[in-house]
């Protein structure tokens, strides 16, 4: 198909139309498991450069003498350091793995390990954005940016875009000097890429986490006897009598594949998260959002 084909109003208007029909459910989820996270007024505080005060703390050993309030001290029998609230906003990437193996789910009754990864990545943009910070998507060339409608962009470029093949990695074309980062992806392709992936954000001091979601048949290998395993995009096809023998080398495989993922984040200053989509997502958006503060 010509590029002119794909740009002509009926086709642009089926777009529209389809991603319009996704959106609204995304930003729901999201925004209800956003709410699952409690907030304070100003987001996530925390001491560092700015005008409004936070609060006061006790004075400890190499303080500045000039950091000590007197006038709180005076009314204690110790001194108070004041304190004032962090208030320069940092850029926060966000990478969703796309590709065939994501639309995976073992049961009808659990979303695919895409969908959960969608709205783990929104309701994090979410409470990152309502906390003071630029948000974007790594796989655009656009630059991370705050408010609502940033948010509007986001889910209809998740609901958009699809990488080709059975297995994706992140790609970023932007990663901001000192920004934090978080990719999620079930990390079933090459290592490699990854290991790359991290070293170079390494280099420009940008830290932070690899989601690795899984759905349970992939960790239990639930398969006796006659199997036929196919990629989700019909690309790969196996066939076997015997699956049940199967399982110890694939466990072991799976096994060495977290190992991996865990010594490539521990050498790059990075987290690792290992998720299920049949386990809720509200303990994962909460690792998520408090390694927003443990990565700065």
């Amino acid at each position: 198909m010509s590029d002119t084909a794909l740009h002509t109003p009926a086709t642009l208007r089926s777009r529209s139309e389809s991603v319009a029909k996704s959106l609204p459910p995304l930003l729901a989820d999201a925004q209800h498991l956003a709410a699952t996270i409690l907030l304070g007024e100003h987001g996530r505080k925390r001491a560092g450069a700015g005008d409004e005060f936070w609060q006061y703390r006790p004075a400890e050993a190499g303080d500045a003498y000039r950091s000590i309030d007197w006038r709180r001290s005076a009314r204690a029998d110790s001194h108070f350091v004041r304190q004032t609230e962090w208030q320069a906003a940092q850029s926060v990437m966000i990478g969703v793995d796309d590709a065939a193996s994501m639309t995976f789910t073992g049961h009808s009754s659990r979303p695919s390990k895409l969908r959960r990864a969608q709205t783990l990545a929104m309701a994090l943009g979410i409470l990152a954005i309502r906390g003071g910070e630029r948000v974007g998507l790594t796989h655009l060339a656009d630059p991370p940016r705050g408010g609502e409608a940033q948010l509007i962009r986001m889910a209809a470029a998740l609901m958009d875009s699809h990488e080709p093949g059975d297995y994706g990695a992140p790609k970023p074309r932007i990663l901001p000097v000192g920004s934090r980062a978080m990719f999620f992806s079930d990390f079933l392709g090459d290592p490699g890429t990854i290991e790359t992936v991290l070293g170079q954000a390494a280099d420009r001091d940008v830290k932070g986490a690899l989601v690795q979601i899984l759905d349970p048949h992939e960790e239990l290998f639930p398969f006796d006897g006659r199997t036929v395993f196919e990629s989700m995009s019909g690309a790969i096809r196996f066939e076997t009598l015997k699956a049940k023998g199967l399982k110890e080398a694939y466990l072991e495989r799976l096994a060495m594949r977290k190992a991996r993922l865990k010594d490539i984040t521990r050498r790059t200053g990075w987290r690792y998260l290992c998720h299920h989509t049949d386990q809720p997502a509200e303990p994962a958006l909460l690792w998520l959002y408090q390694m927003l503060d443990r990565t700065s």
